[in-house]
């Protein structure tokens, strides 16, 4: 069996699943380096995902000689100039989403794999892998719904994460790049035209600091799209309860929901204290199962010859929805996608 050899860039709490992803579960694939600026995280490669050859500089990671491809799991802010790197030194490449933060990072990212067509370059949006939005879409397809006009999409941690995002908001973006980008992606999927206009409203309301920053820990975007269609999307930091990812297409002839109630399973618990489900704690509870069917179809893709689905053009719509959903949100204002463009 031909095997891709896989470089892995970032080692931090989902840098650590891909790793294990690729070098225990995917068959195909095997993990030949690993790049981190934290010591003890390659101690953790050497030890737990049995990788020799460990780096703390991603430029000599791309050395390595017998790389085929690199996954980079990185902070949001360095995401563009790991993928060009990679690519000057002849590497199909894997990151995590979002492509960028900035739009024009975005466009240079596409006029250099413009130079390099024989490699694969994915963005890893993952819920298009996760079954559940698989079917949704397959549905919409057989067109057992009508023509979809209208998505209400929210993508919700729990509360306890607060303060560790607070850290990385100044690299992340903020929460429309790091949260909303999937529910943007997954509207623009599912309706199948491009947003033409924008009005987002937040705050910070529960965890201040978020505020400072500049960000919010709450927030709802409504969204016009070139067809007419629209789309609500919203984002919370705040849940007590759990993790809460939900997506609800309303057609001309039905509509579809996934992932409400946020349920862990499909067990009921009926007891003194009433009648519930359990939710999952993370994010990554929820959509294991899509983040290892996504990097196996970025080696498949690589092996194969064949371009995948999330690809750069879609990668950069998202981004410039999501960069107009935070000049909305400074602004107050409405802002027409064609105004933010370089």
């Amino acid at each position: 069996m031909k095997k891709l050899n896989i470089g892995l860039a970032g080692l931090g709490r989902l840098g650590k699943e891909y790793g294990k992803n690729i070098q225990f579960k995917i068959p195909n694939a095997n993990l030949v380096a690993v790049c981190s600026l934290v010591e003890e995280e390659l101690a953790y490669a050497k030890k737990e995902l049995e990788v020799s050859d460990t780096y703390s500089s991603y430029e000599s990671m791309l050395e390595h000689p017998h790389m085929d491809a690199v996954v980079i799991i990185t902070s949001t802010d360095s995401h563009a100039e790991h993928i060009i790197k990679a690519m000057e030194s002849g590497l199909h490449v894997f990151c995590e989403k979002p492509l960028s933060i900035d739009i024009e990072n975005c466009l240079k990212v596409e006029e250099e794999a413009k130079k390099h067509s024989n490699l694969i370059v994915m963005i890893g949006f993952n819920r298009r892998y996760d079954p559940s939005y698989v079917d949704a879409k397959k549905t919409i397809i057989e067109n057992k719904v009508g023509k979809p006009f209208f998505v209400r999409s929210q993508t919700v941690d729990k509360d306890i994460w607060a303060p560790f995002q607070v850290s990385f908001v100044k690299t992340s973006g903020g929460v429309f790049h790091d949260f909303n980008v999937h529910d943007v992606d997954l509207a623009r999927w599912y309706i199948g035209s491009e947003v033409k206009r924008l009005w987002s409203q937040g705050g910070a309301y529960r965890f201040k600091e978020f505020g400072d920053l500049g960000d919010a820990d709450n927030t709802f975007v409504f969204c016009e799209f070139e067809d007419g269609s629209m789309a609500l999307l919203g984002a919370s930091r705040t849940s007590s309860y759990g993790h809460d990812t939900f997506t609800e297409i309303i057609g001309t002839e039905g509509k579809l929901t996934v992932g409400n109630p946020p349920s862990k399973n499909r067990v009921q618990i009926s007891d003194k204290h009433g009648v519930r489900n359990e939710c999952n704690e993370t994010f990554y509870d929820r959509f294991k199962d899509s983040f290892l069917i996504q990097v196996q179809d970025f080696v498949n893709s690589v092996l194969e010859g064949k371009q995948p689905e999330c690809n750069l053009e879609n990668a950069t719509k998202a981004t410039i929805v999501t960069c107009a959903m935070t000049e909305s949100f400074k602004t107050k204002g409405i802002v027409e996608i064609k105004d933010i463009m370089p």
